[in-house]
């Protein structure tokens, strides 16, 4: 771990990301020691709940000015940990209340649609916010289910804006391995592209197989026999609907070309089984076992491209 000093952050989104980033803090780096963090959620009662379980010091309302004005008072940092589509609201909602040297980031697992909301919400003062995605979950939701070594060893990435001072990324980046992340930086273009890849193609797939079993007359039957190849699959599937239902919309283009190039290949393999083609199921299926193998023996880490590199 690195030392990390901060002192106040708030968290908009006390959840499983946003609580297991103050846990971390707290538990892991030992920096909330000398700082304080406030929880804001859609309700008091989640906010409170994670006071209740000391993620947080302090709660304050998002729908009560002063309780906002109070909290962002002094912030040196602010974490929106919602989901993407609440972001734009979300700025508009504290741009007001926010200080001039307040470093604002966000934990979403889209980046064109944040960037957008960040130039609209405040302008002149986008240079304030440093756009961020921690590349960490769990199929469980809510602060009940945020742990402080969440982030050990997974990949943030961060995409800087051209007009971000080069101290506030660098103080995003020292949060960030704090919690013992790996972090890298990239365009939020090129992270949209990638993301779409290598994250929210797999997430649609699982919701689409469990969908198509439900669709099915026999499903009751289909999943009584499940085993361990249908829960690996649709580990997933148990993620938040509304969290994916927004990351689908927000980087739709970019998913919709994914899911384009992955029905390309599923029509390449329903043609070979069609005519009885073993060997051209075969190729496939050695490629696709060979580079999973590579990438997990590296610890599911590839070598990144130049400009890529974890610092």
């Amino acid at each position: 771990m690195t030392s990390f000093s901060f002192d106040k952050l708030v968290i908009f989104g006390v959840g499983l990301i946003g609580g297991s980033l103050a846990r971390a803090l707290r538990e892991r780096a030992g920096a909330a020691s000398v700082g304080r963090i406030v929880g804001v959620g859609r309700s008091r009662a989640s906010a409170e709940r994670a006071r209740a379980l000391g993620v947080v010091d302090e709660v304050a309302a998002l729908d009560d000015d002063a309780e906002l004005r109070a909290a962002l008072a002094g912030a040196d940092l602010v974490l929106l940990a919602a989901p993407v589509a609440q972001t734009l609201p979300l700025l508009q909602r504290i741009a007001p209340f926010l200080g001039a040297d307040t470093i604002v980031t966000d934990a979403g697992s889209t980046k064109s649609d944040v960037v957008a909301a960040a130039r609209a919400a405040l302008a002149e003062r986008a240079a304030q916010f440093v756009p961020g995605h921690p590349i960490a979950g769990r199929e469980s939701s809510g602060i009940e289910a945020a742990l402080p070594d969440l982030y050990v060893g997974r990949n943030v990435v961060l995409c800087p804006l051209p007009e971000n001072r080069a101290q506030d990324v660098a103080r995003i980046e020292a949060l960030w391995r704090a919690t013992g992340a790996i972090v890298s930086t990239m365009t939020h273009e090129q992270h949209d592209r990638v993301f779409a890849s290598v994250s929210h193609l797999p997430h649609l797939l699982s919701f689409a197989l469990v969908e198509c079993i439900l669709n099915a007359p026999d499903a009751a039957l289909k999943f009584s026999f499940a085993a361990g190849g249908f829960r690996d699959f649709t580990r997933i599937a148990a993620s938040s609907p509304e969290m994916w239902r927004d990351v689908c919309l927000a980087n739709r283009h970019a998913l919709v070309d994914e899911l384009d190039g992955y029905m390309t290949v599923l029509a390449r393999l329903r043609a070979a089984i069609v005519a009885e083609d073993g060997a051209a199921l075969q190729a496939v299926f050695a490629r696709s076992r060979e580079a999973r193998t590579q990438w997990q023996e590296r610890g599911g880490q590839a070598v990144a491209p130049a400009g890529l590199a974890p610092k």
